[in-house]
């Protein structure tokens, strides 16, 4: 993605240790107060942003205030369960530690039950139904609904409670009804030691494909009646797998640990995208213009081609980032190159573009003046070409030269085929004869024009000249 390129390593940094932040802060606060007035900021804060983006001014405001407000409410209001929160884990736990909670299946809290009515003696009956509907089978009993537990299951039996003889019915996860009288079986081969509960349990069995839990008061032994037979329990790990197997589950999975786990990759996910868009909101909030010319560079030009003309050498760049990134920029850390490599002799043309030009991370490219380039090739040939003082000025009163001998007088340079052909003569720098009063020498550096013209290898870079003066005869 583009926008991509724009981002340093340290904005990456500064990303994830941010999300992590309030990744830790959801773990530590999720089940608190705390954590939903936190949230209530977050969509007071995103309605800000909101009212900045469309430019509702007076919005924005508001919106800032009742935020900074809230922020300062929390601090106050709920201080001690920030506290206790804070004070209850160790450091690890509240940098990298996760909540170890385990919430109990329905087949958990039903075994668990079941082995403490067995150990205290407490009669119990308990029908968890299949696909039949029981409602035509049983008679009585007490709409419930309550959410299943250990103590709810264990004072329903208590033998003080007005309903401890009935059974109850347990759908999903909830006791649906309580004190509920089951049909009796009228089976004569029953053992002796069969009370009216197992009797129960196994009429109702007769008659529907539920499957009834009987805890025998006088010894304490569970039995479980379904599909009109009687089995005896005689571990908790078989009751468990008969309890499976009536709900039609195979393999016993941890509902909660896999929703947890869910919950967590959701809110991390969300706190790295809540934090990016902080991250760029404050980087576009505080995004600053700044105007720098930086010379054109150009590169993969054929040896033999030489740049006789280019419409600018130096191109002005209007370049956004954060304050604090622009303040930083130096010129040299930027930039613009012109790829010369499919270029042919004559006008060329090119444009700057985004890949044309280098900026440091974070730094935003808005604007490129010209945005065109016209670059002039040559072939480049070599020329020797005589050369010429350039006099200016007037001899002294009387005088006159009356010899020049120059070393060189002729010069090898290099340059475009075109400009060379059209050149005839070079000319030194220019020489005042002002000054010149008697016999002498000077050295005097060539006038290379244009520019892109050099001097050969091999070849002097100045010129000796020798003049003779003499007084002017009458």
């Amino acid at each position: 993605m583009p926008f991509l390129e724009f981002i340093r390593w340290q904005d990456v940094i500064d990303i994830l240790l941010n999300s992590y932040i309030l990744f830790r802060l959801y773990v530590l606060f999720r089940e608190t107060y705390v954590f939903r007035v936190l949230t209530g900021i977050a969509l007071l804060w995103i309605f800000q942003r909101i009212a900045v983006f469309f430019g509702l001014i007076l919005t924005s405001w508001v919106m800032q205030g009742i935020t900074a407000v809230v922020a300062l409410i929390i601090i106050i209001v709920f201080r001690n369960e920030i506290r206790s929160v804070l004070q209850a884990k160790n450091l690890r736990a509240i940098l990298w530690g996760f909540p170890q909670k385990s919430v109990p299946t329905t087949i958990q809290i039903i075994v668990e039950s079941v082995k403490a009515l067995s150990k205290r003696h407490i009669g119990a009956l308990i029908v968890l139904p299949s696909k039949e509907n029981l409602e035509d089978v049983f008679r009585g009993g007490i709409p419930l609904r309550g959410l299943i537990s250990k103590e709810m299951i264990t004072s329903i039996f208590w033998g003080d409670n007005p309903v401890h003889d009935g059974a109850i019915i347990i759908e999903e996860d909830r006791i649906a009804r309580v004190g509920v009288i089951l049909p009796l079986s009228y089976k004569s081969d029953l053992p002796s030691h069969y009370g009216t509960r197992h009797r129960a349990a196994l009429g109702l069995s007769e008659s529907t494909d539920a499957l009834v839990i009987v805890v025998s008061e006088e010894t304490g032994k569970v039995v479980v009646a379904k599909d009109t037979k009687i089995t005896d329990i005689d571990s908790t790990a078989i009751f468990t797998t008969i309890l499976q197997e009536h709900m039609g589950i195979h393999e016993e999975e941890n509902v909660y640990q896999q929703k947890e786990k869910f919950k967590m990759s959701i809110a991390a996910i969300i706190s790295v995208f809540f934090i990016t868009g902080i991250w760029f909101s404050f980087s576009k909030g505080l995004d600053t213009l700044i105007t720098l010319e930086i010379p054109v560079e150009y590169t993969n030009r054929n040896s033999s081609f030489e740049i006789v003309d280019a419409s600018v050498n130096a191109v002005r760049l209007h370049l956004g980032g954060s304050g604090a990134l622009i303040k930083s920029v130096q010129p040299e850390q930027i930039q613009v190159k012109l790829d010369l490599g499919n270029a042919v002799i004559g006008r060329n043309i090119f444009s700057i573009t985004q890949d044309s030009i280098t900026l440091p991370p974070g730094i935003f490219l808005r604007k490129v003046i010209p945005s065109v380039i016209e670059v002039t090739l040559d072939e480049t040939i070599k020329k020797e070409i005589p050369l010429q003082v350039d006099w200016v000025g007037e001899l002294p009163e009387g005088l006159i030269l009356s010899e020049i001998e120059m070393d060189p007088d002729k010069i090898e340079i290099i340059g475009g085929k075109r400009i060379l052909g059209n050149i005839s003569t070079l000319y030194t720098e220019k020489v005042h004869l002002d000054n010149l009063k008697r016999t002498g020498t000077i050295l005097a550096n060539l006038a290379l024009t244009p520019a892109a013209l050099k001097i050969a290898p091999g070849s002097k870079d100045k010129v000796r000249i020798v003049y003779v003066v003499k007084p002017r005869p009458n």
